[in-house]
Order: C-alpha cells, then structure tokens, then sequence
C-alpha cells in the first residue's frame, strides 16, 4: 500500500500537476487513513500499543483487502472525532482519486470508495460584503510606506479581480500588463487564465512597485524580500476586516463579494465562470443565491402587491 501511495504522489506531482499545498493535503488524508488501518488490526488482534509497533511498510496484500466497510469505518471514525462534514467529505474524495489510481494502474480490480456516499453537506452561502463594506475596507491601508501600498495593493486587487489567494501569492512582476489591464493568473494545476483588472487596482500597484524592495520575482513580498504566504495575505485581510467591524472574514470573502456584486450588476454566469477559474459552471452558481435575495429584498421593498407582515 505505502508503494501505492508514493506512486500515486509522483502522478499527482508530475502528471496532474497539483500545488505543493494540495499534494500535502492529500498525502496527509492518506496516512490518517493508513493510521487508522493499523489501529484496526491492533484491535483485531487483542493487541495494544505497546505490544506491537506500527509497521513500517503496508504491503500490497493490504490494498487489496480494503473493502467499503474498511473505509465507511474510517468515515465513521472521523464522524464520532466531530468532523466537519464537509472535512469528511473531502477525505473520502481522496480516497475515491486514490483507489481510481490504483485501478488504472492494476494494484486492484475495483474502487471501494465508490460504493461509500459523501455526507449531505449543509449549503452555506459564502460570506459577502455589501458595496460600502468592500470600498471601505480595499481603501482602509493608509500607510505611506511599501508595506502600507502593498497592502492597498492587495486588497484592490483580491477584490478588483477576484482571484484566489494562492493565485494572489504566485503573480510574478512579468503576469502584469498594465497597458491592456490585465494580469496573467495560474489557478489550480497551473491552469493558465487571464483576468482583467481595474484601474483602481493598477494605481495602488503601481503607487506599492515604486517602493517595492528590489528583490525577487515576486510580486507581494515580505520584510525579507521573500515572496508573501497565503497565510499571511490571510492574516493582511483579517486586520483591515476588523476595521469596518467584519471580523473572522478571509481573502476568499472578497472573491465571493467580486463574484457576487458582478452578478447582481447583470454580468453573465458564464463570463463569471471563466473569470474565478472554476471547472465547472455548478461552482458558480452557488453565487445566484445570493443575487436570488437581493432581489427578493428589492422587491420586498418596492413592488406595492409584496406581502407586509404587519397587516
């Protein structure tokens, strides 16, 4: 099995082309699965911790003895833990791609984990700001040092285009075209799209490029002149959410806010789609909802026929 799981690493890395993070992501589901394997067969045999140590190597007679109860175990495991379950969910989609791996190149007959269903998920809408809310807090970085405009920068362009943080993190000085307003963004396996990018975005790009220190290719860099974090785009994002009182907000909550005040200005679903970068237009559309009770609100508001509750 630990062959299969290393061969299945190498096909995510070269052949799929996935994010250092997202290869960690699935490496790790996979060895909290492996761990719980080993656990079982401690408890099968009476045995307990301290009688037999975790074996260094699954072999391949294990793979092929894991069968949908082995893995619905797992799920249940993770269930009585009181994981999310969008968490579970997720784990069982890498065991799905995991074993399907394993069945294209022959280390078994048939996938386990399709016979497993996915937790019902709770819909939540995504966390979005109103128009105030959004401009208030793109322009709230008022220092006049390069840490101070990149920050403006940041939040001008989270918000003027929509783009993921980790597209946010990897833009490199040569993905800006300024001339045609535009940058060049590689999504989710280096998926190469381009975006346009408002003018207010370019400004305070250009205002933070005056200042930026003179090292490395990337564009938003820290104190060190190394390339700026994910989580310290996250951390940049929170401090100036505090400041209109919208605490716990991430970078995706100005991704979720660009796609939902596109669609409520009449922007086309599709166009939205290729703009996020998403796969599939059914990712999109979540953002309807959205617009669905705004205008539900409008017309609360102003048709004379809407119900009142206070008749």
């Amino acid at each position: 099995m630990d062959d299969a799981i290393q061969s299945f690493a190498r096909h995510l890395e070269i052949e799929r082309n996935v994010s250092p993070h997202t290869l960690r992501n699935y490496l790790s589901d996979l060895a909290l699965f492996r761990s719980h394997l080993v656990e079982k067969d401690k408890k099968r045999a009476g045995k307990t911790e301290t009688e037999t140590e975790v074996p260094k190597t699954l072999d391949a007679s294990v793979l092929k003895a894991i069968d949908y109860l082995s893995i619905r175990g797992f799920l249940a495991t993770l269930h009585k833990k009181r994981c999310a379950k969008s968490t579970i969910a997720r784990k069982l989609a890498v065991l799905r791609a995991f074993f399907t791996y394993c069945v294209r190149a022959d280390l078994i007959e048939m996938n386990p984990a399709k016979l497993v269903k996915s937790p019902k998920q709770e819909k939540h809408l995504p966390d979005t700001l109103t128009i105030d809310q959004a401009i208030n807090v793109v322009v709230s970085p008022k220092g006049k040092g390069w840490k101070g405009l990149r920050d403006r920068a940041i939040m001008e362009t989270l918000y003027g285009t929509g783009i993921r943080v980790s597209e946010l993190v990897g833009l490199d000085l040569g993905d800006l075209y300024f001339p045609s307003e535009v940058i060049r963004v590689f999504g989710k396996g280096r998926k190469e799209r381009i975006v346009p990018i408002g003018s207010k975005a370019l400004e305070a790009l250009n205002a933070y490029l005056k200042l930026r220190p003179k090292t490395g290719e990337g564009l938003f860099c820290n104190h060190r002149g190394g390339r700026l974090t994910s989580r310290s785009v996250g951390r940049i994002v929170k401090k100036y959410m505090r400041q209109i009182d919208h605490p716990g907000s991430s970078p995706h909550t100005l991704r979720h806010t660009f796609a939902t005040h596109l669609l409520e200005g009449g922007a086309d679903l599709r166009a939205v789609q290729e703009l996020l970068g998403h796969a599939s237009l059914s990712t999109t559309q979540r953002y309807t909802h959205l617009q669905m009770d705004h205008l539900m609100a409008v017309y609360d508001l102003s048709h004379p026929r809407r119900s009142r509750k206070d008749n």
